[in-house]
C-alpha cells in the first residue's frame, strides 16, 4: 500500500512537467517556450503530427521550415537567426 501511494504521489507531481515544459531548452541557445505555444496555438498536431512527446524528423531543417514558416505566416514570432539563437 505504502509503494502504491508513495508512486501516485510521484505520478501526479511529476506528471505536469512531462507533459508540459514551460521553456524548453534547444541546441544552439534555442529556448523554446512551450507552454505559451500551446496556450496560443491550441492544437499540438501541428507540431507534434505523431502525438504527445518529442517531434519525429525534428532538427535545424525542420526547425527552419516548420517554426519560421509558421512565425512567418502568422506574422508574429522571432525569424531571424539572433531572434532564436541566443549566445
Amino acid at each position: 500500500m505504502k509503494k502504491t501511494v508513495i508512486a501516485m504521489f510521484a505520478l501526479v507531481a511529476f506528471s505536469g512537467t512531462a507533459i508540459a515544459a514551460d521553456v524548453i531548452e534547444l541546441k544552439r541557445g534555442v529556448k523554446f517556450p512551450h507552454k505559451k505555444h500551446q496556450e496560443m496555438l491550441k492544437d499540438c498536431k501541428k507540431c507534434h503530427e505523431k502525438g504527445p512527446g518529442k517531434i519525429a524528423g525534428f532538427g535545424k531543417d525542420w526547425a527552419h521550415k516548420t517554426c519560421k514558416g509558421c512565425h512567418t505566416d502568422m506574422k508574429k514570432g522571432p525569424t531571424g537567426c539572433n531572434d532564436c539563437h541566443k549566445k
